[in-house]
């Protein structure tokens, strides 16, 4: 890939930064879109530059899902060293120790509700199928024929309209909710709190990673991978050419004089 000059001195500006926080939502960005999101699995090239990025002084590296933390770990093999954010901010893994989600009995109802009307909605319409999360239900529409994914999901948002105890965001050929509101932004302020991180690098490809890249404060850099409408400061076209991004960060990171090994 040719990165483009404005991109590239952006990336050296934040390989000089005394702390840094490289974060990347995973399917569409570290993985390419597959039909089965248990087949998803890391581009090799992606997973070597967070791996040598992860093992840089004052570094440290993130994927920042949408996908349940126990799938997400399922399918992207991480390195210990890599912070994981799975459910959009509901379920954190830190040096390697998950923090679980916790329900409360009314969320219990409310998830028990949620279920019912996905599963209903997904049995009168073929090719749709229901993801179960610890907080929440995703509606998959992607192997649907499009006038029913779109009636489905319709459907689904109606009868929901009334419940101030679901949350539904829209994303790549599905709908989610979840009883816990969080999102990929707060996610984000949380990695960047606990780390102390002085910049960031955030990837991301979908309609839920806007409130990744509206989180972003001067000095960091936000990359939107795809076609869309977004608030990040750069695009690149698929998540092959992520790889040869966070290639670059890892290298021009590793170039500094401060993270050379004596």
């Amino acid at each position: 890939m040719n990165i483009d000059e404005s991109l590239r001195g952006s990336l050296a500006r934040l390989a000089s930064a005394e702390r840094l926080l490289v974060a990347l939502d995973f399917d569409g960005v570290v993985a390419p879109i597959v039909d089965r999101a248990e087949d998803a699995r890391p581009l090799p090239g992606t997973a070597d530059a967070v791996v040598r990025l992860a093992a840089l002084p004052q570094t440290w590296t993130a994927y920042v899902s949408g996908r349940a933390l126990t799938s997400l770990v399922a399918v992207s093999s991480p390195d210990v060293r890599t912070l994981l954010v799975g459910s959009h901010g509901a379920e954190v893994r830190l040096g390697g120790e998950e923090h679980p989600v916790t329900l409360d009995p009314d969320q219990r109802d409310a998830l028990a509700a949620l279920h019912r009307v996905f599963t209903e909605v997904s049995a009168q319409a073929p090719g749709t199928w229901v993801e179960e999360k610890p907080a929440g239900r995703v509606l998959h529409t992607r192997q649907a024929d499009r006038e029913d994914a779109a009636a489905a999901v319709d459907a689904a948002r109606k009868q929901l309209a009334s419940r101030h105890d679901i949350f539904l965001k829209d994303g790549k050929e599905v709908l989610e909710g979840s009883v816990i509101h969080a999102t990929k932004g707060e996610g984000l302020a949380f990695l960047r709190q606990v780390t102390e991180a002085d910049a960031v690098f955030f990837a991301g490809d979908d309609v839920t990673d806007e409130d990744g890249f509206l989180a972003l404060e001067a000095g960091d850099v936000g990359l939107k991978v795809g076609e869309g409408d977004t608030a990040a400061s750069f695009r690149v076209a698929a998540p092959e050419d992520v790889a040869d991004i966070v290639a670059l960060l890892a290298s021009l990171r590793s170039e500094l004089p401060a993270q050379r090994t004596p």
